[in-house]
């Protein structure tokens, strides 16, 4: 496996940001992922492993080696009376992915169409969007002890699922990779419409009765006017979580706020848009040289070209501490920080 050095990080995230990393190499299976960290001359060197780059903000170059994961393949790995396994590399791009199940006519990822990134980011972030999360389908996955470098499964159990964590991003962080995910989809799939956006959309584009095809397209639909492409503008999508709060804070923000928006949770607790908390904090469309805050989105920071990381990050503690000060609520970014 080739090892680069002094190598430009713009073109593998999304924020477009000029990060360079010291040593760069890209590893196309587990084998060699295994070959290179048993290698002497990077037993001390740090080292971060990249997927798709889209849930990443680069705040300073990187001193030491990034390994970006390639790993490819998708392959049925089971089936019974009602499920097919499908198992995909951590290397495979996210939505081509989904496009790929739901030519296949295997249900249950359709609401998840259009995010950015790869396979392997999809059960570390627990992703979600429209009613579903990862969780929901996620069967096992495989990843590589960094310590022993064997290759360890986890079930759905195992990975401890939370709003848009794992335990990937808290206790295992840093100490395992992704190989490969394996989800189980419906092969008589019920499509999941309970969004309001996504039966508000299905109505204009005049259908009844949809298919999973019809929920992706509208799925591709909603998100394609409300939030930036990549390609086109650098940005991770959401870059703050939606806060939970218990039902007590709720009421006192009703009662100071009357059109908060909210949405009710087991356990009598509520999740607040955090979007519409940064609108009311006057952050939509706001700018600072290149960083700013979308003018459609305001839970999306962009780059409007030559911003640094230090700068998105800068302006997102501005947001947080407008957020807090205002409704008392505390923000966390969904995005990684490195």
């Amino acid at each position: 496996m080739t090892v680069n050095e002094n190598v430009s990080l713009r073109p593998y995230n999304t924020f477009s940001l000029n990060a360079t990393a010291r040593y760069f190499a890209a590893f196309h299976s587990t084998e060699a992922l295994q070959q290179i960290l048993r290698d002497e001359r990077w037993r001390d060197t740090p080292k971060m492993i990249l997927g798709g780059g889209s849930n990443l903000l680069l705040t300073k170059d990187f001193d030491g080696l990034v390994l970006k994961n390639e790993i490819k393949g998708i392959h049925v790995v089971g089936e019974d009376d009602d499920y097919v396994y499908i198992n995909a590399g951590a290397g495979e791009n996210w939505h081509q992915f989904v496009m790929h199940c739901i030519g296949k006519d295997l249900g249950g990822l359709e609401n998840l169409s259009l995010i950015p990134g790869n396979v392997g980011a999809s059960p570390m972030q627990n992703i979600g969007a429209y009613g579903v999360e990862i969780k929901d389908t996620f069967w096992e996955l495989e990843a590589l002890n960094l310590d022993t470098l064997l290759p360890v499964r986890f079930d759905n159990a195992a990975c401890e699922f939370g709003y848009r964590e794992s335990v990937f991003k808290r206790q295992f962080k840093n100490r395992f990779v992704i190989l490969n995910v394996t989800y189980r989809l419906h092969k008589k799939p019920v499509v999941n419409t309970t969004y309001g956006a996504i039966e508000q959309e299905l109505a204009k584009m005049g259908i009844t009765a949809p298919t999973i095809r019809d929920v992706s397209q509208a799925v591709i639909h909603i998100r394609s006017s409300k939030l930036p492409n990549p390609a086109e503008i650098g940005n991770a999508g959401s870059f703050f979580k939606n806060p939970e709060v218990s039902a007590e804070k709720y009421e006192q923000l009703k009662v100071a706020f009357p059109d908060v928006v909210a949405y009710p949770l087991p356990g009598h607790h509520f999740k607040l848009a955090a979007g519409w908390l940064i609108e009311q904090c006057g952050w939509k469309g706001y700018r600072e040289g290149d960083a700013g805050v979308h003018a459609r989105q305001a839970l999306v920071l962009v780059n409007y070209g030559n911003a640094q990381g230090a700068d998105i990050y800068n302006l997102s503690t501005k947001v947080l501490q407008s957020v807090e000060e205002k409704f008392g609520v505390v923000l966390e970014r969904e995005v990684n920080v490195v």
